[in-house]
């Protein structure tokens, strides 16, 4: 090659690469300054956070961003008034400077979940009904009309997975799935050592995701066909336009441990079974309540409802797979797809999930509280995840849930391609922002985050190191942690939401024989607990003896800054007899 071309084209190289520097800069002087210290999150080299809000005083479940960057937020608590909460930045600062509330709802059970924008509509849901509205107009809040997109017409108690997440294909369909009622279809639910229904009567209406006419409204369950079951309880799920497919991640089935003591260990209860991101395809079945898929393992084995030991596979072996299993009890509670244009290339196609964290890994560390990414390459993950965010918690270890400070939920993206991430616990929002050289990202960047999976809300615990009751001697202690943490936590304040606090209330202070009554019979449908309202369920524990019901009562009565008397063998045996009388 000649002097002259030689000098053309190392010129057209240095044009190139001054061009692609000088958009990278024009990019990234576009977006807001982020916060000191990125707003207490952690994040790969290159990326910064800028803090949308603070705090709502409705918290926060699943967002979405419009296309003018106006941001609208599934309030975790409703009074049927107010089910959104819309933010706008007026001035691009990054801090929403107009917030205002709206969405009167319906039949409101407990949370609301789910916040999509789709064809101009925005949808959002509460358990048990999908509404709508139409975003006609430039005005921050709708000024259209509510409509009902979907009703649950099922009759319902308790229900225990009755989240209404929701997802459009591009073939204008809409996906509702109809959580299981049930752990894994016991009768009664969640008892020791009782054997599963079989076959399980309810996945002909629950355990699997629907799918309707998303352009009709005034829906039942009735209006669509069931396209896949097996599936026990969701609240992350979206369609991926990449690959043109639904994918969602399922919470795992609880209480290996507290049902069947004779098969697995306390270690094995809280890292098993695995939180499943399953590719959902028409007519796949996942196996609940039948299997559950054991990521250490790497296979679907058979459930211990249904003769399962923890290695059998049996019937598992014509169950579909899912394509990756993350450690149990993370709570996956959002799922979102890249398809923007500020993050690396890396970060394209691949999946961003929000876990809420563990509330029942007693008596080991509470885990998760990250927002995860997964590779994907050609519609399937090419790597194992890694971790995008972490930091919410604000402690390690997390002992009990209500140690950790926030709680990750939901993750929608910008028009700029900014992620923006919110939490249930003050209702906090980030805006997740790239401000590095999209050029030379890679490992080096990704280094700081991978180190920490060694902290103990993210690695796998160790079976007698990580132990919190290593060296406890109180048997009430030991029972209560076996029995009671998973749900109550180490120190009685419960999990915020679900789980009520033993805390200075008249259910644990006041009549004892109401007390022991609740311990041998459960207790399920709606209950109110020093001022807020619960409709969760307590499994009956008859199968403590009578020492181990009134040790673990007394405790309770007397422990957490609780100072009442103590529950004597002979009081659990009277109630007990009365019981059985009944």
């Amino acid at each position: 090659m000649n002097s002259l071309n030689s000098g053309l084209c190392f010129n057209f190289i240095l044009t190139l690469l001054v061009l692609v520097a000088f958009t990278q800069c024009q990019q990234n002087s576009n977006l807001p300054p982020s916060d000191p210290e990125n707003g207490g999150l952690y994040l790969p080299d290159g990326f910064e956070a800028v803090v949308l809000v603070d705090s709502l005083p409705a918290r926060a479940r699943h967002l979405a961003v419009r296309d003018n960057g106006d941001v609208y937020v599934k309030n975790r608590f409703s009074d049927g008034k107010s089910s959104i909460t819309a933010l706008r930045d007026t001035d691009q600062d990054g801090k929403a400077d107009i917030i205002q509330t709206f969405g009167e709802t319906h039949r409101e059970r407990g949370y609301g979940t789910s916040m999509r924008i789709h064809n101009d509509y925005l949808y959002f849901s509460t358990e048990l009904m999908v509404y709508r509205y139409a975003l006609d107009t430039d005005d921050l809040v709708p000024t259209s009309e509510m409509e009902v997109v979907l009703t649950d017409d099922h009759e319902h108690g308790m229900h225990e997975h009755i989240a209404k997440p929701i997802a459009f294909d591009n073939e204008g369909y809409l996906y509702v799935p109809f959580g299981a009622p049930s752990n894994a279809c016991q009768d009664p639910k969640r008892t020791p050592n009782a054997p599963g229904i079989d076959p399980c009567p309810q996945l002909a209406d629950h355990g699997g995701v629907w799918r309707f006419d998303a352009n009709k409204t005034n829906l039942t369950q009735a209006d669509g066909e069931m396209f896949s079951t097996g599936i026990r309880s969701v609240v992350a799920m979206e369609w991926n336009p990449l690959d043109e497919n639904l994918y969602l991640v399922m919470h795992g089935r609880d209480d290996l441990l507290r049902l069947w003591p004779q098969k697995f260990s306390s270690w094995e209860s809280a890292l098993l079974p695995a939180e499943e991101f399953l590719k959902v395809t028409q007519g796949s079945d996942f196996g609940w309540p039948y299997c559950y898929y054991d990521q250490m393992q790497e296979k679907k084995v058979l459930a211990p409802e249904y003769g399962g030991d923890g290695n059998k596979v049996g019937r598992c072996s014509d169950c579909d797979d899912p394509i990756m299993g993350f450690p149990g009890h993370w709570a996956p509670n959002d799922l979102f797809f890249y398809t923007g244009e500020q993050f690396p290339e890396r970060y394209k196609q691949g999946a961003f999930v929000a876990f809420h964290g563990s509330t029942n890994r007693a008596p080991y560390p509470q885990s998760g509280y990250i927002v995860a990414f997964i590779p994907f390459e050609n519609g399937a993950p090419s790597g194992d995840f890694e971790i995008f965010a972490d930091g919410f918690a604000g402690v390690d270890p997390i002992v009990n849930v209500s140690d950790a400070i926030y709680r990750p939920m939901g993750i929608s993206m910008g028009p700029d391609g900014s992620l923006y991430i919110g939490e249930t616990e003050k209702g906090k929002i980030w805006r997740v922002m790239y401000k590095g050289d999209k050029n030379v990202f890679g490992k080096t960047q990704l280094a700081s985050m991978e180190e920490r999976k060694s902290l103990s809300h993210i690695r796998t615990p160790d079976e007698i190191e990580d132990n919190l009751d290593r060296g406890v001697a109180v048997e009430g202690a030991k029972l209560f942690n076996t029995y009671c943490a998973t749900c109550h936590q180490r120190n009685g304040q419960g999990d915020s939401q679900r789980f009520p606090t033993l805390v200075g209330t008249r259910w644990v202070l006041g009549d004892k024989k109401e007390l022991i009554e609740v311990v041998l019979n459960g207790l399920e449908g709606p209950i109110e607990v020093k001022g807020k309202p619960y409709n969760s369920l307590m499994p009956q524990h008859s199968f403590l003896s009578d020492e181990d019901v009134a040790q673990v009562l007394t405790y309770v009565r007397q422990n957490f800054g609780n100072k009442a008397s103590e529950v004597s063998t002979e009081e659990v045996s009277a109630v007990r007899k009365t019981l059985q009388k009944e």
